[in-house]
């Protein structure tokens, strides 16, 4: 009997220690949480997957299939909350996150110690990228967060720096119309430029591109890229002093250019403004002809005796102005 009522409170404690205190829990204001029953995590009513969230817009149509995971039901803030024995629950921090692009997570020693990220060029320049990454868990895909990668962190930096050396290595400005040479102009005017000046010039366009590139991880991964910010593109030190010489030369040329192309602008503007001159000092002299031709067609109209009088009359005033007249006498 006395062994009976010791299983006894043995059971209730066991049940009370088990079930109600280890049973109950809470989740912070920045943490989401996902309970799991044997293991398999509770979906949302209706069976939705990713692809019904617009997280899966940004998609290609090859990666939607692969890329499918389900809308699991996500535990907000607040509690206490309850769970029996068999489920478990996982919980996530949403909070933005801010790391060094250059940060290795498996191994801190790599990248100079997480300082300084290499890339290859377009022209085999070995540049060092520093600069940083904000991210922060997906709370519409948590699934793919907590059960789709082992490391999901780990996974989607290296997805970022394989996204961020690849458009490195491919990069070329965009032209500038500004920039195009006119036909008929000095050969060599025109300059080709090095690809790590094209990349420290555009690197907004840069930077545009990775995160337009990185839209798709929330849907892939269950993280989402706030903003990646490349701050500095560095050449190498060997080829540092030659890659001043010739940012030196580009900029002595084009200044050259632009005194050219002002001095002929400068030219042109000269040359219509001749041209309108002359012009008016044409116009000017043909209205007195004009207004002449006109009266005398007038006067024409009005009679053949008072185009006659009129030529008596101006005839009289040029003779009473002339200090000589040689007069035609026919013989």
């Amino acid at each position: 009997m006395t062994f009976l009522i010791g299983v006894l409170l043995g059971a209730s404690a066991w049940f009370f220690v088990r079930i109600l205190l280890l049973g109950v829990y809470t989740v912070d204001q920045n943490e989401r949480a996902v309970k799991t029953s044997f293991g398999r995590a509770e979906r949302v009513p209706g069976g939705k997957t990713t692809l019904d969230d617009p997280i899966a817009d940004h998609l290609r149509p090859e990666e939607r299939e692969r890329y499918l995971y389900p809308q699991v039901r996500v535990i907000q803030p607040g509690g206490p909350y309850f769970r029996m024995p068999w489920e478990k629950i996982h919980k996530v921090s949403i909070a933005t996150m801010t790391v060094n692009m250059a940060m290795d997570l498996e191994d801190p020693t790599a990248n100079q110690g997480g300082t300084r990220l290499e890339a290859v060029t377009k022209d085999q320049l070995n540049t060092g990228l520093t600069g940083q990454i904000r991210y922060r868990v997906s709370e519409g895909n948590l699934y793919a967060f907590l059960f789709g990668i082992k490391q999901p962190f780990v996974h989607v930096l290296g997805y970022f720096v394989s996204v961020l050396r690849q458009r490195i290595a491919n990069f070329e400005a965009p032209p500038d119309p500004l920039a195009i040479v006119a036909p008929g102009s000095v050969p060599g005017s025109e300059m080709i430029g090095v690809s790590i000046n094209d990349l420290r010039k555009n690197l907004r366009d840069l930077n545009e591109y990775v995160d337009n590139e990185c839209r798709s991880a929330p849907a892939r991964y269950g993280v989402v890229f706030d903003a990646s910010l490349i701050t500095a593109i560095d050449p190498p030190p060997e080829v540092e002093s030659a890659l001043a010489a010739i940012n030196t030369a580009h900029n002595q040329v084009s200044s050259d250019i632009s005194l050219a192309q002002a001095a002929a602008d400068q030219k042109i503007v000269q040359s219509r403004r001749a041209v309108e001159i002359e012009t008016l000092k044409a116009q000017a002299e043909m209205e007195p002809l004009k207004s002449l031709a006109a009266e005398l067609v007038e006067l024409h109209n009005s009679g053949p005796a008072v185009l006659a009088a009129y030529l008596r009359n101006v005839r009289m005033v040029l003779l009473d102005k002339a200090q000589q007249i040689y007069m035609e006498v026919s013989r």
